[in-house]
């Protein structure tokens, strides 16, 4: 087992794009680190640098004590697992899980005990004699997981295996590859867009975007505690809204503002955040989660009106467990940085706004709904460096 070191990592192309800058990681032993980020992020560079796959610019890549900046692929003691799965079609199931063994040279004997070990992990016993075209998507790619456990490399590396799957297969294979993980206790980094599965299998995640490193956290503080409005903005689906606003402090609580609304600011806001005191009358930038607008005939308590919000319903979307409710709110929103999400309408019958509604909320479709608003987890951001704005 190994931990897996980048310091001050860069990667530039002969044609002079710069992937990569600067960055800086250290991945435990026995860590499972997830790198996520929109496309073209430089994520899998990142992952294929460390796999050497792709040559480093500049910095160093150390994997356990050893600098690997130019000690070839095969000689890293790192095993790969690809979007494509990469079998031989040509050889059974048993054959594609012990290639890598055969190839070192093992014996025949040493070769047959791991193959069937990895076989029995992943519950293949029944199909090694199957050529791949005659497996499922999820069979190959626990075929592929099997050619990487029998090599018992220092690290695993993989790049969006699941992302071939369909939807619920997804699901399943990532809670598998997550509990695999932990049952070898193996360093392990993990390249994804899907920012659901970087949450549900990650450690830890690191957020990448146009090759910078915007934040590494828990999965939970990235949630809670987004350094940056794209970090905010990235993880959580739905996504956070985002408005430009203002500040107006009153002693211990205050006022904020975005557009033609306004809220109370939670004295609890300005504990957690002591650098807002230097934002009175300043503009900032407002991020609201979806939980956190809530239909008010739902909530409990009484709502006080400087917590109420109201607007018109213009799409439903019924999830069972919860309805995710649009709406249109008069403030104007902010671009979260994302390039890959879609560009904010400016139409005046569109909603700028999405809430996480109770699943009995009597909300319709062109009704108007009074929305209650969770104060106390209201983000904020500076209007400038788009940073938290937090101590």
């Amino acid at each position: 087992m190994a931990t897996v070191v980048l310091e001050g990592i860069n990667k530039v192309y002969d044609n002079g794009y710069h992937a990569i800058h600067d960055l800086d990681l250290s991945i435990a032993d026995k860590e499972f680190l997830v790198l996520v980020g929109p496309s073209g992020c430089g994520k899998s560079t990142a992952l294929r640098m460390m796999a050497g796959l792709e040559s480093i610019t500049g910095g160093q890549m150390k994997i356990g004590d050893r600098l690997v900046n130019d000690v070839e692929p095969k000689d890293r003691d790192i095993a790969m697992v690809f979007q494509n799965y990469a079998l031989y079609p040509h050889m059974s199931v048993y054959d594609n899980i012990g290639f890598a063994l055969k190839l070192a040279k093992l014996p025949k004997e040493e070769i047959d005990i791991r193959v069937r070990k990895a076989s029995a992990i992943l519950e293949l016993d029944a199909y090694l004699d199957r050529k791949p075209g005659l497996l499922s998507g999820g069979q190959r790619q626990r075929v592929a997981m099997g050619r990487a456990i029998v090599r018992q490399p220092a690290a695993f590396l993989m790049d969006e295996p699941l992302s071939n799957l369909d939807a619920k297969l997804r699901v399943q294979m990532r809670a598998e590859i997550a509990a695999l993980q932990r049952e070898l206790a193996v360093t392990t980094v993990y390249v994804t867009h899907d920012q659901v599965e970087a949450m549900t299998m990650g450690d830890r995640v690191a957020v990448l975007k146009d090759g910078y490193l915007q934040q590494v956290d828990t999965p939970q503080n990235l949630y809670d505690r987004p350094d940056n409005v794209f970090v905010g903005a990235f993880i959580g689906s739905p996504s956070m809204n985002l408005y430009e606003g203002s500040v107006a402090l009153d002693g211990d609580g205050g006022t904020v503002t975005f557009g033609a609304h306004s809220f109370a600011l939670s004295p609890q806001s300005l504990i957690d955040r002591p650098a807002l005191r230097s934002y009175d009358r300043k503009p900032v930038i407002i991020g609201i989660r979806p939980e956190d607008f809530e239909d008010a005939s739902m909530v409990a308590e009484d709502v006080p009106e400087n917590l109420r919000l109201t607007s018109k319903v213009t799409l439903i979307e019924a999830l069972g467990s919860e309805i995710m409710v649009h709406f249109r709110l008069d403030a104007k929103t902010v671009d979260s940085g994302d390039p890959d999400a879609a560009e904010e309408s400016t139409s005046a019958t569109a909603a700028n706004a999405v809430g996480r509604f109770h699943p009995r909320s009597p909300a319709r479709m062109g009704q108007m709904v009074d929305i209650a608003l969770s104060a106390e987890n209201v983000h904020f951001f500076d209007a400038t460096t788009r940073l938290a704005i937090r101590n």
